[in-house]
């Protein structure tokens, strides 16, 4: 409904020493990770071998109620997800965990992050005869850890060969009878983390916010190709493929998607956002009354600027809370009332002020158009429009709907001002593609920002259109 980038997933996993309510711990843990996705919601249970699952569209408040999570019933172990669709869309099949059933016993499957051969696999795997129920390419993971299984002498051995036939970008949490397994692809595009829970047990995190939310304690973050095992024996690190590639996670992590009380490679999220609006203040001196950002996602890098700047930091817009995905979406014309449905501007904070706007990132530049006008009609004089990511430019194929160029305004238009104009600003500015590299630091982290510059760590599709902005739904 409105103007943003989303991201794939959300994954957890729990792997207890006695059998109990485990269900009831990811329900927990997977609302603490519906900001990665919320078009879908499942939870698979395993109790002595056999898994029982609840899965479902809609938000995980939504879906799971007390007599649903009832039916899932005791387990020492657990995988959940929440999904919003990239590869694959919004198609009923798709949603997970997904859990097949083979003839040397039970997995199920969750996923985080975007294969880049997936058609090929699943070509492959279609000709020797498997038959695919969805769309999305976590089921192309599946079969080919089943079909390597069959060979291999357990399912870690079977999850070591798979990560030499797929690629692209994947932190998965797999479960069998009685293991839970992690994986991470060898340029760790997207997080994984392992704690401990507070009963003794192992937990698998695509955030450390999560691991909080079950009063769990933070262990580590997962390596890039490092397979962690969990069983009764404790954990074992198989590390074939640690190494292998640079360490290139998705800078977006840190500009938008992950929540801002995680820690993501030993860094703060909130703290990355603050460092964010500095480098905005270092790199755009403005000379302006106030600063103010876009809720929730603009709010921590205004405040940096604030900071560095000295410029008063306010807060320009409340934010209506309890809009959700039940609210009817609105035909383009009524789009300007949407947003002030959304967001309320604070009129004492802008009226009679130059007013630097501050937001995750600029995407159509349809929501960016109509905040500024509602800053315009509260009586700001000016407005100066900042994006602490730098300009969308190109495709991103690793788990990130930035899809067709045509539907970027980076790529509308040749200048900033030109965009500003397009926009309603008084002027425009990003990141610059060398300050979103200062957002973290850390040895031996580097960031994928092919979005940005159309420099990708690893090959891509090629002849490969993608659209999510007008994908349809199929159910």
């Amino acid at each position: 409904m409105f103007d943003s980038i989303h991201e794939e997933c959300g994954v957890f996993g729990i792997f207890e020493t006695k059998k109990r309510n485990v269900a009831h711990d990811l329900y927990i843990a997977l609302y603490a990770l519906q900001h990665r996705g919320q078009e879908s919601a499942g939870i698979a249970v395993c109790d002595d071998g056999v898994i029982n699952y609840q899965k479902g569209a809609g938000l995980v408040g939504d879906f799971f109620t007390k007599d649903i999570l009832a039916r899932l019933g005791e387990g020492n172990m657990a995988v959940g997800h929440v999904r919003y669709s990239t590869t694959g869309g919004n198609n009923i099949n798709n949603i997970q965990p997904l859990v097949v059933r083979h003839m040397k016993g039970n997995l199920a499957l969750v996923h985080n992050g975007n294969l880049t051969n997936a058609d090929e696999l699943r070509r492959k795997y279609e000709l020797n005869g498997a038959i695919f129920h969805g769309t999305s390419d976590t089921e192309s993971i599946a079969y080919s850890i089943v079909d390597n299984r069959l060979t291999a002498p357990s399912i870690e051995a079977a999850i070591e060969t798979t990560m030499t036939e797929i690629a692209g970008a994947y932190s998965c949490i797999a479960m069998s009878p009685t293991k839970m397994v992690g994986f991470r692809d060898p340029n760790g595009f997207r997080p994984l983390c392992l704690g401990r829970s507070k009963d003794g047990g192992y937990i698998l995190s695509s955030e450390s916010c999560a691991i909080d939310a079950i009063e769990g304690t933070f262990v580590r973050d997962i390596l890039p190709g490092e397979i962690v095992v969990i069983s009764d024996a404790g954990v074992e690190s198989i590390m074939t493929h640690v190494g292998k590639r640079k360490h290139t996670l998705c800078v977006f992590e840190y500009i938008y998607f992950a929540r801002g009380d995680s820690y993501i490679e030993g860094v703060n999220v909130h703290q990355a956002r603050i460092t964010a609006g500095k480098i905005l203040a270092k790199e755009n001196k403005i000379d302006a009354d106030v600063v103010i950002g876009v809720p929730d996602s603009g709010l921590d890098a205004a405040l940096g600027y604030s900071m560095a700047s000295g410029i008063q930091y306010g807060m320009g817009f409340v934010k209506n809370k309890y809009i959700g995905r039940s609210f009817i979406k609105p035909s383009q014309e009524e789009r300007r009332n949407t947003v002030k449905i959304k967001l309320n501007v604070v009129k004492e904070v802008v009226k009679g002020k130059r007013v630097i706007l501050i937001d995750d990132s600029i995407v159509r530049g349809t929501t960016s158009k109509e905040i500024i006008k509602l800053l315009r009609e509260a009586g700001a004089t000016e407005v100066h429009f900042l994006s602490s990511a730098p300009a969308f430019k190109h495709p991103c194929y690793f788990g990130t709907d930035v899809d067709s160029e045509e539907n970027l305004i980076a790529c509308k238009y040749s200048t900033n001002e030109e965009i500003a104009k397009a926009l309603g600003a008084d002027s425009l500015s990003y990141l610059s593609l060398e300050g979103s590299h200062e957002l973290a630091k850390k040895e031996g982290l580097y960031f994928c920002d092919g979005c940005f510059s159309g420099n990708y760590p690893i090959d891509v599709p090629k002849g490969i259109e993608k659209n999510k902005f007008e994908q349809k739904i199929t159910k």
